[in-house]
């Protein structure tokens, strides 16, 4: 009876633990926010970023892997300011989808952007360091950054 018991606890169990996000539903795949702060959270104290930042930090971040990443942007602010954004300025997203959000107030950011000519696997990026109010899509439970849209310069 107990062993019985125990069978039916257990699938109850896991599934808490799935809706509580303390269990990845597929081991060892990377979930869309993980994605987001992989590719584009660098909380760097000192924002006084060197021209090879962006070619060491696309190879780091694994997204020189198989193709090189055309464009990337990383915020270097604390990933709780990031994920705050999800709850200021509702924005329509590049694709029309009604989930982005700007930040109310400019950030810290480095773009990176592939350098022409430049071919796998010998991926080059130019460094271009910005303070740009960000654009990101959020999705889920809890409602966090899941995409990187875009970044404004907005003029006061």
């Amino acid at each position: 009876m107990a062993q019985g018991k125990s069978l039916i606890l257990f699938p109850l169990l896991l599934l808490v633990l799935l809706a509580l996000g303390w269990v990845e539903p597929f081991p060892g795949r990377e979930s869309q926010a993980q994605k987001f702060i992989r590719q584009h959270v660098d909380p760097v104290s000192n924002p006084n970023i060197s021209s090879s930042y962006c070619n060491q930090m696309m190879r780091r971040r694994k997204m020189t892997k198989g193709w090189c990443k055309q464009v990337n942007t990383f915020v270097h602010e604390p990933l709780v300011d990031v994920q705050a954004v999800c709850f200021q300025g509702n924005v329509t997203c590049k694709d029309g989808q009604s989930n982005c959000h700007k930040s109310n107030s400019r950030m810290s950011i480095t773009d990176c952007r592939l350098t022409n000519g430049s071919k796998y696997p010998n991926c080059a990026y130019r460094t271009s360091q910005k303070m740009r109010h960000i654009i990101v899509a959020c999705n889920g439970t809890p409602y966090v950054p899941v995409h990187f849209d875009a970044s404004v310069l907005v003029s006061t």
